[in-house]
C-alpha cells in the first residue's frame, strides 16, 4: 500500500516577501513639531475663551432687554411727561431699532472700545469705570498674593499633623469659614474690629478724591481679610487632601526609608505634586473674585466694580450694567485659561501629549 502525500502548490515567482512597505514622508508629515503642537492647542483654547464670551454677550444683552422698558425704568413717573429726555434716551440706546441690529451695534461698539455712554449722567462709560476696574484689580491682587502662601502653608501644617488636635482644629475652623458667606465674614470683622470690640481698623474704606484706596493701607485690611477668610478655606481643603494622597505613595515612603527628614519630605516631594490640583482650584477661586468681590466692595464701600454694578443695577443704566458684566465675565474666562496653561506646564505627561 503506497502512501499518497500532496504538497502545496508552488508560490508564484516574485520578488521575496518582507515587511510591508512604509512611508517615511508621511510619517514625518503626521508628526508635529512642539511649536505647531502648542500653537494649534492654544489656537484652540483661545478659540473656545472667545466663544464663550460672545455666548456670554448674548445673554447679557438678552437679560438687560427683557427687564422691559429702559426709559419707564430711569425716568420712572417722568417718562410720560418729559418726553424730550425720553426720546434722548431711547437714541441712545436705539431702541428705535430691532433687537438684532441693537446687540449688532452693542457688540460691535465693545469691539472698537466704545463702551457707551452712561444714562445715568451722560458719561462714558470708560472714564466712569477706569479708576474702579483697577482699585478693584489691585484688591484682587493683594488678596491672591496673601491667600496663596496662606494656603499651602496651613495645608502643609495640617497634613503634616494628620489625625492630630492640631489637625481637628484646622479642619473645623476651615469647614466653618467654608460655609459663611462672604458678607456674613466682613459684618462679623467689622462688629469685632470696628465697632464693638476694638476700635483699631475703620469699618469702610477711605480714599482721597483723585487717589487710589490703597493710600490710607489702614482702610483695606478688613476687606483683603473678608476676601482671604472666604476663599482660602477651599484652597487649603483641596491642597489638604492632595498632599495626603501623595504622602501614601511608595516614592515618598521610600524617601522616607532612606531617611530623609519629614519637613524636606513634605517640600520636595508632596508639595511639588500637590501643585497641579492646587493651580485649577486656585484659578476657580480667583475667578470667584471678580463676582464674589461686589458684595465685599458694597460692604466695605470700595470704589471698585462692586459698587459700581450695584449703583448702575438700583439707576437702571443699562450700557453700565452691560460692561461691567463683560469685564466680569472675561475675568473668569482669561483666568481660567492661564490656570489651564499653567496647570499643563507643571505635568510633564501633559506636555508630552500635546507635543506628539
Amino acid at each position: 500500500m503506497t502512501t499518497v502525500r500532496t504538497h502545496d502548490p508552488a508560490p508564484a515567482a516574485g520578488p521575496p516577501a518582507g515587511p510591508p512597505a512604509t512611508t517615511t514622508s508621511g510619517s514625518s508629515s503626521a508628526r508635529r513639531s512642539p511649536a505647531t503642537a502648542w500653537t494649534l492647542w492654544a489656537a484652540r483654547r483661545v478659540g473656545l475663551a472667545a466663544l464663550t464670551l460672545w455666548l456670554v454677550s448674548v445673554l447679557v444683552f438678552l437679560a438687560t432687554a427683557a427687564l422691559g422698558d429702559p426709559v419707564k425704568a430711569i425716568l420712572g413717573k417722568e417718562a410720560a411727561t418729559n418726553l424730550g429726555r425720553a426720546e434722548q434716551i431711547r437714541q441712545q440706546l436705539h431702541l428705535d431699532e430691532s433687537l438684532w441690529d441693537r446687540y449688532w451695534h452693542w457688540f460691535g461698539g465693545l469691539l472698537r472700545g466704545d463702551l457707551g455712554t452712561s444714562v445715568a449722567n451722560g458719561l462714558p462709560v470708560g472714564e466712569l469705570i477706569g479708576d474702579r476696574v483697577v482699585n478693584s484689580g489691585v484688591l484682587v491682587l493683594i488678596a491672591a498674593v496673601v491667600i496663596i502662601p496662606v494656603s499651602f502653608a496651613v495645608a502643609l501644617l495640617s497634613a503634616r499633623h494628620r489625625g492630630r488636635r492640631l489637625d481637628h482644629g484646622i479642619q473645623l475652623v476651615v469647614l466653618t469659614l467654608a460655609g459663611l458667606p462672604e458678607f456674613v465674614v466682613g459684618i462679623v470683622l467689622v462688629a469685632l474690629f470696628s465697632t464693638v470690640v476694638f476700635h483699631a481698623l475703620p469699618a469702610v474704606t477711605i480714599s482721597a478724591g483723585g487717589e487710589g484706596p490703597w493710600t490710607q493701607p489702614a482702610s483695606m485690611i478688613l476687606p483683603v481679610v473678608t476676601l482671604v477668610l472666604v476663599v482660602a478655606p477651599y484652597v487649603i481643603r483641596i491642597m489638604r487632601s492632595t498632599l495626603l494622597d501623595v504622602l501614601d505613595s511608595d516614592y515618598v515612603e521610600l524617601a522616607r526609608l532612606k531617611g530623609v527628614p519629614e519637613r524636606v519630605v513634605l517640600r520636595r516631594h508632596a508639595l511639588r505634586n500637590a501643585v497641579v490640583p492646587a493651580i485649577q482650584v486656585i484659578g476657580l477661586q480667583l475667578a470667584w473674585l471678580a463676582s464674589g468681590i461686589v458684595l465685599v466692595e458694597y460692604l466695605f464701600s470700595y470704589p471698585g466694580i462692586g459698587a459700581s454694578l450695584v449703583d448702575s443695577v438700583r439707576n437702571s443704566d443699562i450700557p453700565m450694567v452691560q460692561t461691567l458684566a463683560m469685564i466680569v465675565a472675561a475675568v473668569y474666562v482669561v483666568v481660567n485659561l492661564v490656570a489651564d496653561v499653567l496647570s499643563i506646564l507643571c505635568t510633564p505627561r501633559e506636555r508630552t501629549a500635546i507635543s506628539s
